[in-house]
């Protein structure tokens, strides 16, 4: 084998990498000014976040979780989820139920 037949059997030459790269850099850049043209409106002021941050901080106090229905319809939230939401008995939560799975017949 030659050189020259190593150098054909490359599918990824220098430039070719090189093109990929750069075509990458700007893409990077395009979106980065989208999103901040978005933040920003057309004011290019002070980013107009809505209520972003009061719903990122209601997530932070929400939790997903599976749990079976008990007797009487009731529910039950895990330990580690009433731990970290710093929720106690007797407190009123919201739950929202999507079934996921039913382990009966259906007739």
């Amino acid at each position: 084998m030659t050189d020259e037949d190593d150098t054909e059997g490359l599918m990824w030459t220098p430039n070719l990498l090189k093109n990929l790269q750069n075509v990458s850099e700007q893409a990077t850049r395009q979106q980065q000014e989208a999103l901040q043209q978005l933040l920003l409106g057309a004011s290019g002021g002070t980013p107009d976040l809505g209520d972003l941050p009061d719903q990122m901080g209601a997530m932070s106090q929400m939790a997903t979780f599976k749990t079976r229905i008990q007797s009487g319809g009731r529910i039950s939230i895990p330990d580690a989820e009433r731990e970290a939401l710093d929720i106690q008995e007797g407190d009123i939560v919201q739950t929202v139920v999507v079934p996921v799975k039913r382990n009966r017949d259906d007739d």
